[in-house]
């Protein structure tokens, strides 16, 4: 029960970041698309013109912080300008206070904000990034709006999540993930900054391992959002599983998207099992998957640097640089 070995210098990690400065935490521009609520967005923009525009879509629960800064810069870096945001529910985006089961919002409702996030910024079309439930609302764009969608890179996701001719989501996975949790509890009971900082350490630690570990950019990151931020809504978890079970099945409609696709997922994922990825890959006309051997619904994956140089690929191969004025 007391939880995973921290690496060595974190203490002092910690210390110099609660002291320092944050404000690259969100270094780009903000601001809010105007939908049916209220989005926070923010973009990041590369040195000169850009190849093209990346929208990343975070999975159940998530805001646009989720994003781990690494992935976000390798993007920046390649000369791509990225869009990220917090969902309906999260972040500094509306959080949806009269919601019921009566009256509950849909995935497509959440694509119509990614929509919007795009209209806000002018982006005429975006390569799509979406993870778990954000590779739903990704696709969900994708049928909608075809026109905005460069490519679509769907990572641990389903077209159907209650596909009665897939695996459905094993006991095991709320099972280990509660035995895996438990010795996190006491960073969360102790509170303050410094405990919330190192349950988000030890929350990777346990559930993805010591591979990749940025313990500054998680420090910076934690820090930013208790001092700048709204925090978590756990309501908005049941908000967007309702939206999820709500949505029904997608194949028949992904039928028609012609938008190259390349659909990412571990073999041993117990939450969304990998046959609802090799159906996607069936369904979609120009899609191509990446089987990710014994990997589980975790994010960051292992070896993450070489599935984020094949996304860069993906991307690449399928950029078309349009000059300036051009349409």
């Amino acid at each position: 029960m007391i939880g995973p070995k921290l690496p060595p210098d974190t203490d002092a990690i910690i210390d110099r970041v609660l002291a320092g400065d944050l404000s690259h935490v969100v270094g780009g521009d903000t601001g809010w698309a105007s939908g049916n609520v209220p989005i926070w967005y923010e973009r990041i923009s590369p040195q000169g013109l850009p190849k093209g525009c990346v929208l990343l879509l975070v999975g159940m629960g998530g805001d646009g912080l989720m994003w781990p800064p690494s992935f976000v810069r390798t993007f920046v870096e390649a000369g791509f300008q990225v869009i990220r945001y917090d969902h309906r529910g999260t972040g500094m985006s509306d959080w949806v206070e009269n919601w019921s089961r009566r009256q509950p919002y849909t995935l497509a409702d959440m694509a119509g904000d990614a929509l919007a996030v795009l209209d806000a910024l002018h982006v005429p079309q975006a390569h799509l990034i979406g993870l778990s439930m954000g590779s739903m609302i990704a696709q969900e764009v994708a049928i909608q709006a075809p026109d905005r969608v460069a490519t679509l890179t769907l990572i641990m996701t389903s077209g159907h999540i209650g596909d009665p001719d897939l695996p459905q989501t094993s006991a095991r996975y709320f099972l280990d993930n509660l035995i895996k949790g438990l010795p996190l509890l006491r960073y969360r009971l102790m509170g303050g900054e410094r405990n919330l900082i190192k349950e988000r350490i030890a929350k990777q630690i346990v559930f993805i391992g010591y591979e990749g570990l940025d313990v500054k950019a998680l420090a910076e990151v934690v820090a930013y959002s208790l001092r700048h931020r709204r925090g978590i809504n756990l309501r908005a978890m049941r908000q967007h599983l309702t939206a999820i079970t709500l949505s029904g099945s997608r194949h028949e409609r992904l039928r028609t998207v012609e938008a190259p696709t390349l659909v990412i997922h571990g073999t041993n994922d117990l939450l969304i099992p990998v046959e609802h990825a090799k159906k996607l890959v069936a369904t979609m006309p120009n899609a191509e998957g990446l089987w990710l051997e014994g990997g589980g619904h975790v994010f960051p994956v292992p070896e993450m640097d070489k599935v984020t140089q094949r996304i860069l690929r993906h991307l690449s191969v399928n950029s078309v640089q349009r000059p300036e004025g051009s349409k």
